[in-house]
């Protein structure tokens, strides 16, 4: 059959999107991206990368919807979830983005961004002690936690640690 012919245009699709956003060129990585997904449905890489640059552009439904795409797709995929929770939290979704950074937490328990990310979340809807807990997991894994932020956490909270 010819299906390698489609995945090679796909792939080739995916690449000029790629080399176009790394050169901040949003319109023409998003065509490219477009064409691979037309292409082949299940580039869950193309829906992705088009979701960081729909990101990039400031057009964060289009964002969410596709890294929603990702995830329906590679429903492990803990990037897209990462990616996801950002999209929400910078939308002050914030219930969402935690749903989202604890899926994300829960396929890989080691993922320190996930719980930096999450622990701002909390601090955002005022669960402060829920927000430390994260704060803690993140330190022990060896992630640096924003030492404004640990400032506003313990102004908002009246503890230490």
């Amino acid at each position: 059959g010819g299906s390698s012919v489609y995945a090679k245009t796909a792939e080739e699709y995916l690449q000029s999107g790629n080399t176009s956003f790394d050169q901040g060129n949003l319109s023409q990585a998003i065509s490219n991206l477009t064409k691979a997904i037309e292409i082949n449905p299940n580039l869950a890489k193309a829906y992705n990368n088009r979701g960081f640059a729909y990101a990039t552009q400031g057009n964060l439904a289009q964002a969410i919807s596709d890294f929603t795409k990702v995830i329906e797709i590679n429903p492990q995929d803990t990037d897209a979830y990462y990616s996801r929770g950002f999209i929400y939290d910078k939308q002050s979704n914030f219930t969402q983005a935690i749903s989202d950074f604890s899926k994300a937490i829960e396929i890989d328990p080691n993922l320190a961004k996930a719980y930096n990310s999450r622990g701002k979340n909390y601090y955002n809807i005022k669960e402060y002690d829920k927000a430390w807990a994260d704060v803690h997991k993140a330190e022990g894994l060896g992630s640096a936690v924003s030492p404004e932020f640990l400032t506003e956490l313990k102004k908002a909270s009246g503890r230490d640690k």
